[in-house]
């Protein structure tokens, strides 16, 4: 396990994480310094890395600008507020904002085309941030692409093609866990919300889910001091969980109390959005990419966007991290389940449960493909999300609408874990 620790650090290093909105007035004096480095270059730094920070200055810019239409794009800034202000004010067209994204893959490919190696991936990285910048502009002004597209242009990556068959069969196993009458999406619900945590409970159950997170995140990760979060319980939202991330080291995450939370979900929204899911990796990136190297292009987290694969992939995987071998188990029942007033002999039957149930995780990616790319209507997606989701109409309906507003963002929940396992496994297993 302590090699799998030493791989995830690696990986949270090699890509940036996600954030949230910020009003910009919090970070830009005491970080300004760092900033300029990046856009204006400075004794010690090679032309490349010079040509490099202006464009990565401009892609911020046009990133800013195109958050004046596109409102979800900027998910987190904490660089310069003028900058902010200034896009504000006068944003381009979505048509210059096009062409300015298009002006940076030239002068990319122009002025860097054979980076140093030791920039190499940072030009990979910004090229592909360039790309899915471009993308969003061209979707704001109304331009449709397929499912498979679209999230190839946006993050990276393609889902594979799903066989609904491998999904049936997964549902033929969950069924004898939960043997009894009526439909097995009902019996899963039911015996789900069993294990809500009650209203009146929620926060001494997430208080303690979360400090047991942060402490087995610390055993492995040095944060600097000042780091943390405010933790708020919002309704009305498509997600279940947001980390805002605020610049400074710290975070506000919000729990949305729309439906009822069940017992498991508070170390898996601990983990992912807190310890040493994004604030941990967010709390890294500032510290160590923009502060340490100036790289200002990680000074906003763009949500749509190769980030977010790996970010969210981190952030899932996270948990299993943190909490391996069984012990998100023992934890539940010894003592979340007496925190929250629940019976601790269903802590196994929900934990099988929930092993089975992953097997299902790409569903949702086939049901947004097929339903984003007009193969099915709205009520047949609900119908399929409450069959391979094995829930209530209800939360079938929140995913569904999810999907509506983040389209093919769903990939980056499984697809991701699925990479970022596979990877931190192999590195594991190099490094013996």
């Amino acid at each position: 396990m302590t090699m799998r620790i030493i791989a995830a650090a690696v990986l949270l290093l090699a890509a940036c994480g996600g954030g949230a909105p910020h009003d910009g007035t919090k970070t830009e004096t005491n970080l300004a310094s760092h900033y300029d480095k990046a856009g204006s270059g400075h004794a010690a730094k090679s032309d490349a890395a010079q040509i490099i920070g202006e464009i990565a200055e401009e892609f911020v810019r046009l990133g800013l600008e195109l958050g004046t239409y596109d409102k979800a794009y900027v998910d987190a800034y904490h660089g310069p507020a003028e900058w902010r202000e200034a896009a504000t004010a006068s944003p381009r067209s979505l048509d210059e904002i096009i062409d300015g994204y298009n002006g940076l893959i030239d002068r990319l490919g122009a002025d860097v085309s054979d980076p140093p190696q030791d920039l190499a991936d940072r030009v990979d990285q910004l090229t592909k941030q360039i790309i899915a910048g471009r993308t969003r502009a061209e979707m704001a002004m109304g331009r449709r692409f397929s499912f498979d597209e679209e999230t190839r242009l946006l993050y990276d990556a393609v889902a594979p093609q799903y066989d609904i068959a491998e999904f049936d069969a997964a549902l033929v196993e969950i069924d004898a866990l939960l043997p009894g009458d009526g439909a097995l999406s009902e019996r899963v619900d039911a015996f789900r919300e069993s294990l809500a945590i009650p209203k009146d409970r929620l926060s001494d159950v997430f208080d303690a889910a979360i400090a047991e997170c942060r402490r087995r995140t610390l055993e492995y990760y040095s944060l600097p001091d000042g780091e943390g979060f405010d933790l708020g319980y919002v309704t009305d939202k498509p997600w279940s969980g947001y980390n805002w991330y605020q610049g400074d080291y710290v975070s506000l995450i919000e729990i949305n109390t729309d439906l009822s939370i069940i017992i498991d979900r508070a170390v898996d929204l601990g983990c992912h959005e807190g310890y040493p899911g994004h604030h941990t990796w967010n709390v890294l990136v500032e510290r160590d990419f923009l502060r340490k190297n100036g790289w200002i292009e990680y000074a906003m987290f763009p949500l749509f966007s190769p980030q977010a694969l790996i970010g969210e992939g981190t952030a899932n995987y996270g948990i299993e991290l943190a909490f391996p071998d069984g012990e998100k188990t023992a934890f539940d029942r010894d003592v979340l389940f007496p925190l929250a007033g629940l019976d601790p002999t269903k802590a196994q039957t929900l934990a099988t449960l929930n092993k089975a149930r992953r097997k299902l995780s790409h569903a949702r990616n086939h049901i947004a493909r097929e339903y984003l790319d007009g193969r099915i209507d709205r009520e047949t997606a609900i119908a399929m999300s409450t069959k391979y989701g094995l829930s209530s109409r209800a939360r079938a309906e929140q995913s569904v609408t999810f999907i509506e507003t983040y389209r093919g963002y769903v990939l980056n929940y499984n697809l991701g874990q699925d990479l970022v396992a596979a990877y931190i496994d192999a590195t594991a297993d190099e490094a013996g």
